[in-house]
C-alpha cells in the first residue's frame, strides 16, 4: 500500500459533537498537560509527540505541550519525568525499547518497569534488514549464504551500539548462527547512506527510511510479527523461515509512579481518541508510519516480551 492509499483510508472514528468526552468523567485536567520528550526536537521520536500534540485538541480540553529534554540516550528527560509531581500535569513520551536496552545495559536508575506507570502505545519504530540496489544479494536467503562462506567478513551498519536497531540485527545473526562486522553510525540518514554508498554490505535501519529511495535500496526483510503498513512487499523474517526475536521500539507516553488511576485511564482514552483522528493519521503517514494504539496493561507486556527477549542479546554485546 502506498502512502497516498493509506492517507484516503477511512480510518478515523466520526467527528466528535465536543471536545469533552466520557475520558474525563473523573479526570478534568484544568491546565496544559506537558509531555517530556527526552530527545531532541525534529527527531524521530520527537515527530509522534508533535503529532500527538497537534491533534490533541479533538480529545483534551487542555492544550498538549511538547517538551524536549534531550542527553544522555534519552536518561536525562525521562529522569525528570520519574521525578514530575503525579497529578496529570507531566507525561512523558519516549522510544520505549531504546528506554528499556539503555536500562539493561547501562543498569540506570530509571526504567520503564518501576519508574514509570505505561499510560499508552501511539505507535512502533521496527527494524529492517536493507542492501544497496545493486549488490549481489537479492535475497535473505543470498545474504546469509554469502555471510555463511565467510564468517566474520561482511560488515553491517546500525544507528548505534546498543540501540535497538544494532540489537535487532545481532538477534538475526544469533538466531541464525552468523558472525559479521558491526559498524555504528549516527542516526538513521547517516546509516542509510552507508549502505546505500556501499560502506557496508548490509543494513539495519528503521522500514521508514526506505521511503523515497526505492531506486537506492532493497529491503529484504522486516522484524515484526506483521507486514508494514505502507512496504507491504517487504516480507517479514519469520515469512522466511528466520524466527528472530521481535526487538522494536514501541512509542509510548508514561505517567510518573503515583499518577491516579482515574488520570492514567483518562489520559489513555484520550490518546486512544487521538490516535483515530484523521490528523494524526495523515501526519504519521507523511513520515512513514502508522498509528499502533495499545492500552497501558497491553504495553506493560510488550515491554516484558522485549527486555526478556533482548536480555541474552545485550548481555552479549555487553561482554564483547
Amino acid at each position: 500500500m502506498d502512502r497516498r492509499s493509506f492517507l484516503h483510508l477511512s480510518l478515523a472514528a466520526p467527528a466528535l459533537a465536543m471536545t469533552s468526552t466520557a475520558a474525563f468523567a473523573e479526570w478534568n485536567p484544568r491546565r496544559p498537560v506537558n509531555v517530556i520528550v527526552p530527545y531532541s526536537a525534529g527527531g524521530g521520536t520527537d515527530s509522534f509527540g508533535r503529532a500527538l500534540a497537534e491533534s490533541a485538541e479533538a480529545a483534551l480540553p487542555v492544550p498538549m505541550v511538547i517538551v524536549n529534554r534531550p542527553g544522555s540516550s534519552g536518561i536525562t528527560g525521562a529522569t525528570e519525568a520519574a521525578g514530575a509531581r503525579p497529578d496529570g500535569s507531566t507525561f512523558m513520551m519516549t522510544s520505549s525499547g531504546s528506554l528499556t536496552l539503555t536500562y539493561l545495559l547501562r543498569h540506570t536508575d530509571v526504567d520503564p518497569f518501576d519508574s514509570f506507570i505505561p499510560v499508552a502505545q501511539i505507535g512502533r519504530l521496527t527494524t529492517s534488514l536493507m542492501v544497496p540496489m545493486d549488490s549481489p544479494y537479492e535475497t535473505l536467503d543470498d545474504l546469509v549464504a554469502a555471510i555463511q562462506e565467510a564468517p566474520g567478513t561482511l560488515r553491517w551498519a546500525h544507528t548505534g551500539r546498543g540501540g535497538f536497531h544494532h540489537v535487532a540485527g545481532q538477534g538475526f545473526l544469533n538466531a541464525a548462527g552468523l558472525e559479521a562486522q558491526d559498524v555504528p553510525f549516527s542516526g538513521g540518514g547517516n546509516t542509510r547512506a552507508a549502505v546505500i554508498g556501499g560502506q557496508v554490505d548490509f543494513g539495519m535501519i528503521g522500514i521508514q527510511q526506505a521511503a523515497g529511495f526505492a531506486n537506492e535500496l532493497r529491503t529484504l526483510a522486516l522484524v515484526s510479527d506483521t507486514r508494514d503498513a505502507f512496504a507491504t512487499e517487504v516480507p517479514t523474517f519469520a515469512e522466511q523461515g528466520y524466527e528472530v526475536p521481535l526487538i522494536s521500539s514501541p512509542i509510548v507516553v508514561f505517567a510518573p509512579l503515583g499518577t491516579p488511576d482515574d488520570v492514567v485511564t483518562g489520559m489513555q482514552d484520550a490518546i486512544e481518541e487521538i490516535t483515530q483522528e484523521q490528523g494524526f493519521i495523515d501526519s504519521m503517514a507523511e513520515r512513514g508510519n502508522a498509528p499502533a494504539f495499545l492500552p497501558g496493561a497491553d504495553v506493560a507486556t510488550v515491554l516484558a516480551a522485549l527486555r526478556d527477549d533482548a536480555a541474552p542479546i545485550v548481555a552479549g554485546i555487553s561482554e564483547e
